[in-house]
């Protein structure tokens, strides 16, 4: 049986459709789109189960969000992005949790993780300030996490760098309005964010080495599987199964599109044989896609189950899986997009904005593939990689 929140997304299918021209025009999920996301159970899908959440395996989160992408890609998006961070807030201290959900377990939480802000230690906790960028359905959220570095006792950043995780309430930090205009993605809403001098209690901080060397959910007491999976591994999921979800809202709406289209040669597509092959082909390389990262978090979920430790080299080919399948199904739509003719790209046509928002979302940091597959080269050769650069999202 599917899960239950994947049946909850299907029967609301029509309205994250109907919301999707709305978030659009409004720069971010518009109230209605953000309710109905919220009471299909998608962002609490990997929620500790004591504050309601579901602790579902990360292949069905993933499956979640690409059915909800496939409607509409800025829905989708934040669904990806807001959904992992009830994972990562599974492994912070218990107060802040509680603090967070302990009233309402609905509350959502913002992020961005890039370390733009410093941190700098003072009695009872830190100081932090900082700007950051791509905060995703921030305007529906309540609480954030946002990357910083830990700074010396002048405020700068302390050599060698430590990264941490640092989470605020909404009183703490400001949604900078007029900051996310873009070609595509557009309904999701990822503003700035800006941090001045708040100060943040010792609890509300967490090391991100414990994220990257898997210690952080062994200190929690965490026993399921799910929180076991690499941070590498979890965090992206979200993003690339949106991506994936876009090409095949994509698809979908090609397909739909040409079923009755006669091309200027006055030749019905369905009686073009080039036409049809490039359809098929396209299909298959974004199904491809779908398969290739569902079984990669899967075979990850697989062995932390059977108390495996996942290595760095298995990590970066976990990662190497991850790219590769967004840049595939990528490719796949830009064939079908350019076999729409100058009519699948009018305004009024929803195959123009998938186009818009699957390239929008290939740009984001865990899709560029030079130093992932770099790394994972090297590792295949047996050569261990130098600290740097290269290492920081594997």
């Amino acid at each position: 049986m599917p899960h239950p929140v994947l049946t909850a997304v299907e029967e609301r299918a029509e309205e994250i459709t109907a919301a999707a021209e709305s978030n659009e025009r409004l720069g971010r999920l518009d109230d209605q789109a953000a309710k109905v996301l919220r009471e299909t159970g998608v962002i609490k899908m990997l929620q500790p189960a004591r504050y309601g959440g579901a602790e579902a395996h990360p292949a069905e989160f993933a499956e979640a969000v690409m059915k909800v992408a496939g409607r509409d890609g800025s829905t989708g998006w934040v669904a990806g992005i807001v959904g992992v961070h009830p994972w990562e807030m599974a492994m912070a201290d218990e107060r802040v949790q509680e603090e967070i959900w302990g009233r309402d377990n609905d509350t959502w939480i913002a992020s961005p993780y890039a370390p733009m802000g410093v941190l700098t230690p003072v009695d009872g906790g830190y100081r932090f300030t900082g700007h950051w960028q791509f905060s995703s359905g921030t305007d529906h959220c309540d609480w954030i996490f946002l990357g910083a570095f830990l700074g010396d006792e002048s405020g700068e950043v302390a050599k060698p760098p430590v990264s941490y995780h640092v989470i605020l309430p909404r009183s703490d930090y400001r949604i900078v309005e007029d900051s996310w205009d873009v070609v595509g993605l557009r309904g999701t809403g990822s503003k700035d964010i800006l941090v001045e001098d708040a100060f943040v209690p010792a609890h509300r901080v967490i090391p991100f080495s414990k994220m990257l060397d898997g210690s952080a959910p062994e200190e929690a007491g965490l026993t399921n599987p799910t929180y076991h999976v690499p941070f590498t591994t979890a965090f992206p999921l979200g993003i690339t199964a949106a991506v994936i979800g876009i090409c095949e809202g994509a698809l979908a709406h090609h397909l739909a599109y040409q079923r009755k289209r006669v091309q200027i040669t006055g030749t019905k597509v369905k009686d073009d044989p080039y036409v049809l092959y490039a359809i098929s082909e396209a299909a298959a390389e974004i199904h491809a896609s779908r398969v290739a990262l569902l079984d990669n978090v899967s075979r990850i979920y697989d062995e932390v189950a059977a108390g495996a430790e996942i290595s760095f080299a298995e990590r970066a080919v976990s990662r190497r899986t991850q790219v590769s399948a967004a840049w595939r199904a990528v490719r796949a739509m830009d064939e079908i997009v350019a076999r729409s003719g100058g009519n699948g790209l009018r305004m009024d046509n929803p195959i123009q904005r998938f186009w818009r928002d699957g390239h929008m979302g290939m740009v984001h940091a865990i899709h560029v593939p030079g130093a992932v597959f770099h790394v994972s080269a090297l590792t295949e050769l047996g050569v261990e990689p130098p600290n740097g650069p290269l290492r920081s999202m594997i």
